[in-house]
């Protein structure tokens, strides 16, 4: 049984600590803010953790432990944030659809006003920890805003929201390389000579990105089939929609590219075997994904969607311990 006086979505964690622990009264934007489910804050940080720690290999510098920590902060804070707007923009699809029907907006918890003053509140708290980076990574973070407000209109017009969504959450690639660097070289080293250690070449930051963005796409696509039937009704696209039977092969090339782009980072900043064994065990992870899949059994979509979270720690272990040792 559930700790909390609502009814939870499948994919919450029913003993959670923001279940037990926070008041009554908060515990509705603790939910809005997607706290009982803590891998999509994970999936988002993932990112940030890796453009920081290839930043470290690059510079053959410390690994910039205050940067993690705000990342970590930041990320369940834009990540409650985004979960926020989506709801309060979506609250009469979400009403119609049975797994998102007792979310706090659409349930009567909380009011789209109110919803709207937590937003601001958050944005304001994600903001206070973006201006203690550099200028570069301050300029970087606003930009990913015009993404963040444009993605819960996708579903409205196009199949592929996941793909704006690959585009959102792969953002803090971008903030972790910079953050570390500081500036953006493009001269091509590290692939094919010495990495500069003054300026590693920025094509390094690149391939992380998009390689994020790939696996973004790929692992939301699984979770898409959850609601494949709801969103139907609803009048809402998906990626799930838009494959169909051919969403197994799309999966696949999205994780192969994923795992082909990380390795021409870690090649661009001269990783050792260190990161490249991590990848290794990420590759290895995404083939059971792949070869377990049934798109029609739902629990198992969820199970592999949140399994995603070890991928992005077995790549962080590895880049990690390359850029310690």
């Amino acid at each position: 049984m559930s700790t909390t006086d609502a009814p939870l979505t499948p994919d919450a964690l029913q003993r959670h600590w923001s279940l037990r622990l926070l008041p009554s009264w908060a515990r509705p934007y603790g939910r809005l803010m997607r706290l009982e489910r803590p891998v999509g804050w994970q999936l988002l940080l993932y990112p940030c953790l890796f453009g920081s720690l290839l930043a470290s290999i690059a510079l053959e510098a410390p690994i910039a432990w205050n940067h993690l920590g705000l990342f970590f902060l930041g990320s369940i804070i834009m990540r409650g944030a985004g979960c926020t707007l989506n709801d309060v923009v979506d609250r009469d699809i979400d009403a119609k659809v049975a797994r998102t029907a007792q979310r706090p907006i659409p349930s009567g918890e909380v009011g789209a006003r109110q919803a709207a003053i937590f937003l601001t509140g958050l944005l304001v708290a994600g903001f206070a920890i973006l201006v203690t980076f550099n200028m570069l990574t301050i300029a970087v973070g606003i930009g990913s805003l015009a993404l963040i407000a444009i993605y819960p209109f996708m579903k409205r017009i196009t199949n592929w929201p996941q793909l704006v969504l690959g585009l959102v959450f792969a953002w803090g690639a971008l903030v972790g390389w910079t953050a570390q660097v500081g500036t953006l070289s493009w001269e091509l080293s590290g692939l094919w000579g010495p990495t500069n250690l003054a300026a590693p070449n920025a094509w390094a930051m690149v391939c992380a990105y998009f390689a994020c963005v790939l696996w973004i796409v790929g692992f939301d696509t699984i979770y898409a089939f959850q609601d494949l039937e709801d969103d139907a009704l609803a009048g809402v696209g998906s990626s799930a929609q838009a494959l169909g039977r051919r969403a197994p092969l799309f999966i696949t090339f999205s994780y192969a590219a994923f795992i082909a782009l990380m390795g021409a980072a870690m090649a661009f900043v001269g990783a050792g075997i260190l990161s490249f064994a991590g990848l290794v065990a990420a590759l290895a992870h995404l083939a059971w994904q792949v070869k377990t899949l049934d798109l029609s059994d739902a629990s198992g979509c969820l199970h592999r969607f949140r399994s995603n979270g070890r991928v992005g720690l077995l790549l962080t272990l590895g880049l990690a311990l390359d850029a310690f040792l």
